[in-house]
């Protein structure tokens, strides 16, 4: 009986150890073999916007190398929570990715009470994939042609000027209120539902300036519709180099944006997190694909591990919170 069950025993354990070996070694073949059929790729954002183009030379260059299609997918809405919530509840098989701004993840969930997901527990944070610079912007013939000429202005005649967002609680308009409360501006705040109207109003001189995006902003630029004042990076951007930044202005330290990361939903093998991870870093590491991003606004901004991604988002959902604590743009 003590030599059955000793075989027994030790059967038992050699199961084990196999099993224990045979599970990563599986996951790593899935890895291999992954993907079978098509992926999708949620944003949050309709077709046109900088997250739309950034996910679709994503798409095309992920197509590429994994020898399936990869198929974006619009889910407007809820200031981008909408495609979020969609993708987190999709299965964790790997053919679900999400690309996220940083507003669905680090704002939204303190503008709402309820977005449909937990940005640190639905979510496999995979990596940054670009960083969005924002400039302020004004009309050719307005008062003010610097930054520190319109921080004057500001406060000559407080609660006077007039500075357009893409909706309450946005990264525009929070980005703003942070201006706002280092320069001692006091500005009236008008929010819009998107750049497209929040700029033509500034243009047509409705209101006197809007913070939002460089890629949705550098054409009306170039072409002198409008006047960058500043940019919201601690150094000159390529895209805009003659626009001085808000740190050399007198407000050192002042770098504030909005990122762009890649996602799958909580649960998804490791194995295919590093794949798409890896397969980011080669894409995004390729000289047309910088060049394609700079095209659009966008600044190549690649996370060290999905570790590394997770600890920045951490740190942005509270620097975010704090700002809309502070600013009182919580949504009732």
């Amino acid at each position: 009986m003590h030599t059955f069950r000793s075989l027994a025993m030790r059967a038992f354990c050699a199961l084990a150890a196999c099993t224990a070996i045979a599970l990563p070694t599986a996951h790593a073949a899935d890895a291999a073999d992954w993907p079978q059929k098509p992926v999708s790729l949620y944003i949050g954002f309709p077709p046109g916007t900088s997250t739309d183009m950034v996910a679709r030379l994503l798409a095309e260059q992920f197509s590429k190398r994994w020898g399936q299609p990869v198929i974006v997918e619009n889910k407007p809405g809820v200031g981008g929570s909408l495609g979020a919530a969609t993708a987190s509840r999709m299965p964790p098989d790997g053919y679900t990715l999400l690309l996220s701004a940083s507003g669905p993840m680090s704002i939204n969930p303190h503008m709402y009470d309820n977005v449909g997901y937990d940005s640190a527990r639905s979510f496999a944070p995979i990596t940054q994939t670009t960083w969005l610079p924002y400039a302020l912007v004004v009309r050719p013939d307005f008062k003010a042609k610097t930054l520190q000429e319109l921080i004057a202005l500001a406060r000559s005649q407080p609660g006077r000027l007039t500075y357009a967002s893409t909706g309450v609680g946005t990264n525009s308009h929070l980005i703003m209120a942070l201006l706002q409360s280092k320069t001692g501006m006091k500005l009236t705040h008008v929010p819009y539902k998107g750049s497209s109207q929040s700029q033509a109003d500034v243009i047509g001189g409705n209101v006197d300036m809007t913070f939002d995006t460089l890629a949705s902003e550098l054409t009306m630029i170039q072409s002198q519709r409008l006047r960058a004042l500043a940019v919201s990076k601690g150094r000159r951007t390529d895209l805009a180099p003659d626009v001085p930044t808000v740190a050399e202005q007198g407000f050192p330290g002042f770098e504030v944006g909005a990122w762009l990361g890649l996602f799958a939903p909580a649960g998804t093998p490791d194995a295919i997190v590093r794949k798409v991870f890896d397969t980011t870093q080669a894409v995004m590491k390729d000289p047309e694909v910088r060049r394609k991003m700079t095209t659009i606004g966008s600044e190549v901004r690649l996370s060290e591990s999905p570790a590394a991604f997770a600890t920045m988002m951490k740190q942005d959902y509270a620097m975010w919170g704090q700002l809309v604590k502070e600013t009182g743009a919580k949504s009732r």
